[in-house]
C-alpha cells in the first residue's frame, strides 16, 4: 500500500512538473511565408502585419502592369468617352525590345482596334504584355516617354527602390522593385473603382474588332477562379495581379476583406513545388496562408483613451507645482488578438519642466506605444488644465534670461572696462594735480585779482 501511494504521489508530481515546465505558447504563430519577399498590410492604417524582405529589390514580373494601369486610369477613370476612345495598336507595340511572343498575350494584332477599357481588360485579367505596349504609347505618344513616366510616378509616391524599364514587366536586370513599393502602387491604383472592377473578374468578354472575332478572356489569378487550375480558389481574395518569369519566380498581389479589415497582400519569388505528386504554386497557397493569418490574429482594438492621464510635469514660474497630461486622441490600431494592450511599453517623451503659462489641450510632449521592435502608435500628450503664471517669478526668470544672453554678458564686460578705463584716467589726474599743487591757471586767476592805482 505505501509503495502505490508512493507512486501515486510521485505520478502527480510529475505530471504537475510537466505542466510548469510546458513552454508557453508564442502570443502569435507568425508563419515563414516560402517566397523571397512577402508583405501583409491592412489597407486602411497601412499597418503591417506580416513582412518578410519588404524593401528587398526583386524582379516584379507582369506585376509591373498595376503601374502601367494607375498611369491610364489617373487619365481615364469616371470618363466613359476616354474608357471607350477607341485605339489602333501601332507596329512599335510589338518590337522586339518591349514584346516577347512567347510571353503573355491577348493575341492583339498591329492595327487592331480596341477601346481603352478592353485593353485594361486584356492586360490586367490575362496579363496581356502588346496591351500594356498599346495603351502606353496611346498615353505619352511612346513607351520610352511611358517608362519616363512610370518611374516619376514611383518616385511621386515614395517608392525607394523601384526602377522600371518597360510597361509590362519583360525581365531586364535593371526593371525592379519591392513588396513596398508595390503595395504603394496597387493603393494609388485601388482609388479608381475600374481597377478593382477589372481586376477582381474572373472572365471578360471583348467583343469581335476589325482584326478578331469575340474572345474571352479567363483570369491568370487561380484564387479568384478554378477555370485554369483546381486547388487555390478563395473566396475572400479579390484581383489583383499575378506575374511569373523564370527570373522573379511566381509572384501576386491580392486583397481580402473579412468584416472591418482589408488586407493587401504581397509574395515575391515564390516557386512551383511538388507535394506528393501534386505541383504548387506557392504564390497562391502561400497568399492564402497570409490572409488566414491576418485575419486570425488581429482585430482592430483601442489601446489607448484620451481621457487617461498619462503622467504629472513639473511647472515653473507658478504656485502650481504640476499639471497632468493626457492622450490627445484615443489610439485605435490593428493589434494581435492575444497581446493586453497593457503590457505595451510606453516611451514617454516630456520636459523636465514645463513654463506658466500652461493652457489646457496644449501639448507638452509624446508617448509611443511599443512592444520590442513593433512600434504600435505615437501620440501627442496634452495639458489637462490651465496653470497661470506667477508675476514675481515670471520677472525674475526674465531678468536672469536676459542677462544670460551672449550679447548682454558681452556688453557687461565692455562697460565695465570702458569704467575701468575711466577710473584709471580720473586717479591718475588726481594724482599729478596733488602732486604739482594748484594749476597754472588758477596762479594766474588770482594775480588779475588785484588791481593796478
Amino acid at each position: 500500500m505505501k509503495i502505490k501511494r508512493f507512486l501515486s504521489v510521485f505520478l502527480l508530481c510529475a505530471c504537475l512538473t510537466g505542466l510548469f515546465l510546458t513552454p508557453a505558447a508564442s502570443a502569435l504563430d507568425i508563419p515563414d511565408i516560402q517566397a523571397k519577399a512577402a508583405l501583409l498590410v491592412d489597407v486602411n492604417t497601412d499597418a503591417v502585419a506580416y513582412a518578410k524582405n519588404i524593401h528587398e529589390k526583386n524582379y516584379p514580373a507582369s506585376l509591373t502592369k498595376v503601374m502601367t494601369a494607375l498611369l491610364i486610369l489617373e487619365k481615364v477613370s469616371g470618363d466613359e468617352t476616354l474608357l471607350n476612345t477607341q485605339v489602333t495598336a501601332p507596329e512599335s507595340a510589338f518590337s522586339d525590345t518591349y514584346y516577347h511572343a512567347d510571353g503573355s498575350t491577348a493575341g492583339i494584332k498591329a492595327g487592331e482596334i480596341l477601346t481603352v477599357k478592353e485593353l485594361l481588360q486584356c492586360m490586367l485579367i490575362v496579363s496581356a504584355n502588346e496591351a500594356c505596349n498599346i495603351l502606353a504609347d496611346w498615353y505619352a505618344g511612346s513607351i520610352p516617354a511611358f517608362v519616363d513616366a512610370m518611374n516619376a510616378k514611383a518616385e511621386e509616391l515614395g517608392c525607394a527602390d523601384t526602377h522600371f524599364v518597360n510597361p509590362n514587366g519583360l525581365h531586364d536586370p535593371d526593371h525592379y522593385t519591392s513588396a513596398w513599393d508595390l503595395y504603394l502602387i496597387t493603393k494609388a491604383a485601388m482609388q479608381y473603382p475600374e481597377f478593382m472592377e477589372i481586376c477582381d473578374s474572373a472572365k471578360a468578354v471583348i467583343p469581335a474588332t476589325n482584326l478578331s472575332k469575340e474572345r474571352s478572356l479567363y483570369t491568370t489569378n487561380h484564387l479568384l477562379s478554378n477555370w485554369r487550375v483546381i486547388g487555390y480558389r478563395d473566396t475572400r481574395a479579390h484581383g489583383i495581379k499575378t506575374g511569373s518569369t523564370d527570373a522573379a519566380g511566381h509572384c501576386l498581389i491580392s486583397s481580402a476583406q473579412e468584416g472591418d479589415l482589408h488586407f493587401v497582400s504581397v509574395v515575391m519569388g515564390a516557386k512551383r513545388i511538388e507535394e506528393n505528386g501534386v505541383g504548387n504554386l506557392l504564390n497562391f497557397s502561400e497568399t492564402s496562408h497570409l490572409f488566414d493569418y491576418g485575419f486570425k490574429n488581429f482585430s482592430y482594438r483601442t489601446i489607448l483613451k484620451k481621457d487617461e492621464i498619462v503622467q504629472e510635469v513639473t511647472v515653473s514660474l507658478s504656485k502650481t507645482d504640476y499639471v497632468t497630461v493626457h492622450p490627445a486622441d484615443d489610439v485605435e490600431v490593428l493589434f494581435p488578438r492575444d497581446l493586453d494592450p497593457a503590457e505595451l511599453e510606453r516611451v514617454i517623451t516630456l520636459p523636465d519642466a514645463a513654463d506658466a503659462p500652461i493652457t489646457a489641450g496644449q501639448k507638452l510632449g509624446t508617448m509611443e506605444l511599443k512592444d520590442g521592435d513593433t512600434s504600435y502608435a505615437t501620440v501627442d500628450l496634452l495639458a489637462s488644465n490651465d496653470v497661470e503664471a506667477d508675476s514675481l517669478m515670471v520677472f525674475r526668470h526674465n531678468v536672469t534670461l536676459f542677462f544670460q544672453k551672449p550679447t548682454v554678458r558681452i556688453g557687461i564686460v565692455v562697460l565695465a572696462v570702458l569704467i575701468l578705463l575711466l577710473a584709471v584716467l580720473y586717479f591718475t589726474r588726481g594724482s599729478r594735480r596733488r602732486r604739482y599743487g594748484r594749476s597754472p591757471r588758477s596762479y594766474s586767476s588770482g594775480y588779475r585779482g588785484r588791481r593796478r592805482r
